[in-house]
């Protein structure tokens, strides 16, 4: 394997040229194509004709993938068993099993962090006696996109403890899924589960 070092050159494939062109090698902010995240100051080869990212050379990789595993790192929360169970009973409503239950996690998170007008309701839900109880189960979130949902969701709803937000989403979903039997959210969810299933 070649290493490379800043100010090296190559010839590469450019993207964005559509061309072979000269890449010079420079250290740079890279953001990941899907727009989640940004890995700062790694080394890749830079068009000398259109100043874009066109080579990643491997000795990069690691750099990269720290950044990766960084932002899968879990959310761990202490919950009260009770709602644990609530989880568990919203994907026996919806025909799954408690395998479902980070899928559907990550749905409300996703769907109240993209809902302002909804996600400054879910702090009446810390008020209710469900709330309340002794944390004795562990849920871990998992996920890239996990960590930008809950802090917008955290902003939005003015609840800035993670465990009180999971709570009322927890909660939240209680009331969608078990107590309305929201028709829309439940068909809605019911597609998410046979995309994963």
């Amino acid at each position: 394997m070649k290493i490379f070092k800043v100010g090296d050159s190559q010839k590469a494939i450019c993207e964005n040229c559509r061309s072979l062109e000269n890449a010079t090698f420079k250290l740079r902010d890279v953001p990941f194509s899907d727009g989640s995240g940004l890995v700062k100051n790694v080394l890749v080869g830079v068009c000398d004709k259109c100043d874009q990212v066109s080579i990643l050379p491997h000795q990069s990789t690691p750099v990269v993938k720290k950044q990766l595993e960084a932002q899968r790192k879990p959310i761990e929360s202490r919950l009260p068993a009770h709602m644990v169970d609530i989880l568990n009973l919203a994907t026996l409503e919806l025909g799954g099993s408690t395998d479902f239950v980070q899928n559907l996690m990550k749905f409300y998170i996703h769907k109240l962090a993209s809902d302002e007008r909804s996600a400054k309701t879910i702090a009446r839900f810390l008020k209710s006696e469900l709330a309340k109880g002794k944390a004795e189960k562990r849920l871990s979130l998992k996920g890239r996109q996990i960590y930008a949902d809950i802090e917008l969701l955290k902003a939005t709803s003015r609840i800035s403890n993670t465990t009180d937000l999971i709570k009322s989403v927890i909660l939240k979903i209680n009331d969608d899924l078990l107590i309305k039997k929201e028709p829309k959210t439940t068909r809605q969810l019911k597609d998410v589960m046979a995309s994963v299933a």
